[in-house]
């Protein structure tokens, strides 16, 4: 399996809008240390030959932790920097294409928000899904919700990994424990929080928990 579910526990979603005094670096590593599980690199105004760099950076150190470590959207620049793979919305490359240019070996993640879409990428040879946003969120403007039920479903519906996306944060974490999900993805639960290492750190605990309390529950 090219990502263990293991891997997708707590996904952390960079954004520059939070650097106050810090490099990027320094914030990644941080969430890092913290007990991220997976980092995926998001610029969307950075210039190639500075992305290009700042993702050599980056997949070194997560390479150091042993994370994976992957691009969004641009698969230009994930071959460019050999990263672990890309993860793609349903308005970017298609699975079926980028697998061809990244080699059956690389990670690819996609974003659904309904079954069909699930269903299909996971044929495409998708391994992952993001679903979401499972809460409101202010990181992307044209983010459109998706109700807890369409969540557990498209659980259901797939057998590859599923991780949930969108203004998820310590207070509402627990909420998803009936979804079925292995793990979310955060960006501003994460790195626009004062203490990123123990903001990292309670995320991973209560994720874990939530997941934990299904199983206990045997759902």
């Amino acid at each position: 399996m090219r990502c263990a579910k293991e891997a997708l526990l707590l996904y952390g979603v960079t954004d520059r809008r939070w650097l106050k005094q810090e490099t990027l670096y320094q914030q990644v590593e941080k969430a890092l240390k913290g007990g991220t599980t997976f980092i995926q690199l998001r610029e969307k105004k950075l210039p190639k030959e500075k992305f290009i760099e700042e993702a050599r950076e980056i997949k070194k150190l997560c390479k150091e932790y042993q994370v994976p470590f992957v691009i969004n959207d641009n698969v230009d620049i994930a071959l460019a920097v050999d990263a672990d793979g890309v993860h793609v919305g349903q308005s970017d490359m298609k699975v079926s294409d980028v697998r061809r240019k990244l080699g059956g070996d690389k990670i690819i993640g996609v974003s659904v928000q309904t079954v069909e879409q699930a269903v299909f990428e996971e044929k495409r040879g998708a391994d992952y899904l993001g679903v979401g946003a499972v809460f409101p969120t202010g990181s992307k403007d044209d983010a459109q919700e998706v109700s807890h039920e369409m969540l557990k479903t498209i659980c259901g519906a797939v057998n590859i990994p599923v991780i949930a996306i969108g203004g998820i944060n310590r207070e509402n974490v627990s909420e998803l424990s009936e979804s079925g999900i292995c793990g979310i993805a955060v960006i501003s639960a994460i790195f626009a929080q004062d203490d990123i290492v123990g903001a990292a750190r309670e995320l991973k605990e209560k994720t874990l928990a939530m997941i934990n309390k299904r199983k206990e529950e045997g759902k």
